[in-house]
């Protein structure tokens, strides 16, 4: 009996880990739905004139702007990404967009809310505190750090299109230049009620959608894993405890690079901040650990993806030490007005569905992204989507006309996101000329409109 407990355990522990990682996307799943949702409206909507005028520096007026628009929007970490990106490559400056990304993963109520629940009011205090703290530092140092040297190229290539691993992000939208512009200067009451706009939006969506699913899916599965199979006393190894000023310190310093290597994010990683709280981590350092859900790995390698490897770095660096140094003022702050809360019992979530806010708010917007997705695949019913063709490699609508690479097989014409997928088609081909996927994929060919 023992050998087979032995032997069923490391299976028993592969499916508590991946119910894990899914309840954790069950909790984020509306916020990621928002925030992408509203991504894909801003790309196709908003123009990029306004955007550099509301948004176009990171002087206080855009800096309060942003900060504004980023409590009213997702609270999702990846969906908040997006949308600073979408901002970005509106005419936003860079600076700002970021601050706009601070703004939505740390100064909302439901973050609170979540806070308040497993943590107590002082760390809901303390999130909103050290949001604006870290607001601040990112205008003032943000302009030295991530200089127009950077930034213009990272602006220019997703204009047009250009990511870091290779595909083409312009071409899998399906939104021609000729499109984008009269979408833009449609009025906003002819957009809204069109169903050809919307449905150039939902590509918009769908396209950030799958450029990031492996990152999200990688993101999830592992903080699922890693929260089943690595004790909370591991984390609580790499924190220093018993040494007044220079404890604070170390766990403000060291608690961004927990999150780094959690991999958990948005409002996922407060069940394991609560965890480490009860574990004897300093305020300071529980706080700064919630702060970094921004520099997770995932979002570092979509950062990556976005922006290029340079900026990156220089984004990591930048928002590691304003995130340790917010953490380390609010303890500060906290302790000398006695607001620092003593230990209790931190509970955490279960991994059980509930009838709470977030099931009735996650059934109401998987309703909403069905009907995104409806918008989506009868884009050509609505006027949308001509000269498109799908890559029958990784799935991604091209444009034909500007696709990065193409490839004729048995007298039938593909096209690509980019040569990568080509050159795997080509092996395929190769390899093997009766392949399952080369028959599925023989319409790859026609356009859009046939579906």
């Amino acid at each position: 009996m023992s050998a087979v407990v032995m032997a069923t355990a490391p299976v028993v522990q592969v499916g508590h880990s991946l119910r894990e990682g899914f309840f954790m996307f069950w909790e984020t799943l509306w916020p990621l739905v928002v925030g992408f949702g509203l991504s894909g409206a801003v790309q196709a909507f908003v123009p990029k004139e306004k955007m550099e005028r509301v948004m176009g520096d990171h002087r206080p007026a855009s800096v309060a702007r942003a900060s504004g628009y980023g409590m009213v929007s997702s609270s999702c970490s990846y969906a908040a990404t997006a949308m600073a990106k979408s901002l970005f490559q509106k005419g936003a400056d860079f600076v700002t967009a970021m601050i706009f990304m601070f703004a939505s993963t740390n100064l909302v109520v439901e973050l609170g809310i979540v806070l308040i629940i497993l943590l107590g009011w002082q760390f809901a205090a303390a999130e909103f505190v050290g949001g604006a703290i870290m607001i601040a530092l990112v205008a003032v140092l943000g302009g030295t750090v991530l200089h127009r040297r950077l930034t213009d190229p990272a602006r220019d290539d997703l204009h047009h299109g250009v990511m870091a691993d290779g595909h083409d992000h312009s071409a899998m939208v399906g939104v021609s230049d000729e499109r984008q512009a009269e979408l833009e200067h449609q009025p906003w009451r002819q957009k809204l009620t069109s169903k050809a706009a919307w449905s150039d939006a939902a590509s918009y969506t769908m396209a950030d959608l799958k450029m990031l699913r492996r990152e999200l899916f990688i993101g999830y599965v592992v903080a699922g894993f890693l929260t089943v199979l690595v004790p909370v006393h591991f984390w609580n190894t790499v924190f220093i405890q018993g040494h007044g000023f220079w404890t604070a310190a170390e766990n403000a310093l060291v608690g961004p690079f927990v999150a780094i290597i959690s991999f958990v994010c948005s409002i996922g990683n407060v069940p394991l901040a609560a965890a480490l709280w009860k574990g004897g981590i300093s305020f300071g350092g529980v706080i700064a650990f919630v702060f970094a859900d921004l520099i997770t790995l995932p979002l570092l390698l979509i950062y990556r993806k976005y922006y290029g490897w340079k900026l990156t770095l220089r984004l990591l660096g930048l928002f590691w030490a304003v995130m340790s140094a917010a953490g380390l003022v609010v303890e500060g702050l906290f302790a000398l007005v006695g607001a620092i809360p003593t230990r209790g019992s931190a509970e955490i979530v279960p991994t059980r569905f509930q009838w709470n806010y977030t099931t009735f708010l996650n059934i109401a917007f998987l309703v909403v992204f069905a009907g995104l997705y409806w918008l989506y695949r009868n884009r050509g019913r609505f006027g949308g989507g001509q000269g498109y063709a799908i890559d029958p490699i990784c799935g991604m609508q091209v444009q034909t006309a500007n696709a990065p690479a193409s490839r004729a097989h048995d007298g039938q014409s593909y096209w690509f996101c980019s040569d990568h997928c080509a050159e795997r088609f080509q092996t395929e081909s190769d390899r093997h000329p009766t392949s399952p996927r080369l028959d599925a994929a023989s319409g790859a060919g026609e356009t859009i409109n046939r579906h």
